[in-house]
């Protein structure tokens, strides 16, 4: 395993004063552009630990960055931001150390189903009481599976992450070579202390019988497989969260642009879940008001045929602040669609709503097949 980052040894200790962010070790992460499986907003959970004395293990899929606050101390401590164990001892006063294979460990429930890219522990404000070292496993099994069931001794756990160091107050990042479709991972600590954030990028691979049985869905969206493949502009917000579940909940829930100052327009490419019809379109402006797209066209490309050319789905149409735009549309099948607006601005969430062609459904059978084979 070779790490994108290796940081090793303590931060430096938290000074009245300093800025607490201001040593933070991070670098570029190249597969941080990918999705997050375990991000809450998907429905991942952190379904159980073994030990969760000064932190709660919810803390290590929060969307936003760890914070830290010097004052704030509880009945058991110093209140983190993040999954935090207490420390482990021996078996008694001769041998006062753990054990080499003593570690605390958290199983997480991803948000969707996928293949993982990379995974990134994040120590942030654990300056000296972060685990030494850290391990990562992964499994397939049905979602709502409990933790008694997916620590029986039958489930087989692939590694992906071996027993390696870290570093704290850092970004700890590794990258994944797996070709696997996986449900749930675990983390382990060795032997104990704290992680602030986990991250799991890669990408989305649903249940194409679960689709199937739906008949129409969103072909974008993120928990369906739709993915964004490139964009023009991810000044304020990446475009990936237009395909997130739900509705914004603030401005910067979707994707807003820089300030044009020439005579071009912002664009997002996605890659649907596969071949589609789309026959419904909504672009959502939800809480974009005086930053909103004037306007917004889409058209759509599909890869199967061979074709390079884009076919419009909707013609430029203007768009309001803050309010759910619904078009039916008759478009040719597509794999991809541009939205393009103009000249910038944002919108908060794109639904394609639509069926898969027999061709993109047997595409994705096909695929999910190859990713679950052992």
């Amino acid at each position: 395993m070779t790490q994108v980052t290796r940081f090793t040894g303590d931060a430096a200790p938290y000074r009245e004063g300093n800025e607490p962010y201001a040593d933070y070790r991070t670098a570029d992460i190249p597969f941080g552009h990918l999705v997050d499986l375990a991000d809450r907003r998907l429905g991942a959970g952190v379904i159980a630990a073994n030990d969760e004395f000064f932190a709660e293990r919810e803390n290590l899929l929060n969307p936003e960055p760890a914070v830290f606050d010097p004052e704030r101390f509880g009945h058991k401590g110093k209140i983190m931001d993040g999954w935090e164990t207490r420390r482990r001892r021996g078996a008694g006063a001769g041998t006062p150390h753990p054990a080499d294979d003593d570690h605390d460990w958290a199983l997480i429930r991803l948000g969707a189903p996928g293949v993982i890219r990379g995974i990134v522990v994040d120590t942030a404000h654990f300056r000296g009481n972060y685990p030494r070292a850290v391990s990562v496993e992964a499994t397939t099994a049905p979602l709502a599976s409990s933790p008694e069931e997916l620590l029986a001794a039958d489930v087989e756990w692939t590694p992906l992450v071996p027993r390696t160091e870290v570093g704290g107050h850092a970004a700890n990042a590794f990258p994944v070579d797996v070709e696997r479709r996986f449900t749930h991972v675990r983390l382990n600590q060795h032997p104990d202390g704290g992680v602030a954030r986990l991250r799991v990028h890669g990408k989305v691979a649903p249940d194409p019988e679960w689709l199937a049985a739906l008949g129409t869905f969103d072909v974008v969206a993120l928990e369906n497989g739709g993915s964004v493949e490139d964009a023009s502009d991810r000044f304020y917000s990446p475009p990936t969260n237009t395909i997130l579940p739900g509705r914004s909940r603030k401005m910067d829930d979707g994707w807003e642009t820089r300030r044009r100052r020439d005579q071009g327009n912002d664009w997002v490419r996605y890659r649907l879940t596969a071949q589609a019809l789309i026959r419904a379109v909504e672009i959502d402006t939800g809480y974009l008001k005086g930053n909103a797209a004037g306007w917004a066209a889409l058209y759509g490309r599909d890869e199967t045929a061979g074709a390079d050319e884009w076919h419009e789905i909707l013609p430029r149409t203007r768009l309001q602040p803050d309010t759910v735009h619904r078009f039916l549309v008759d478009a040719p099948a597509a794999t991809h669609v541009r939205i393009d607006i103009f000249p910038d601005g944002g919108i908060s969430r794109l639904r394609l709503f639509g069926s898969l062609t027999g061709t993109g459904a047997k595409a994705l059978a096909e695929r999910t097949a190859r990713l679950t084979t052992p």
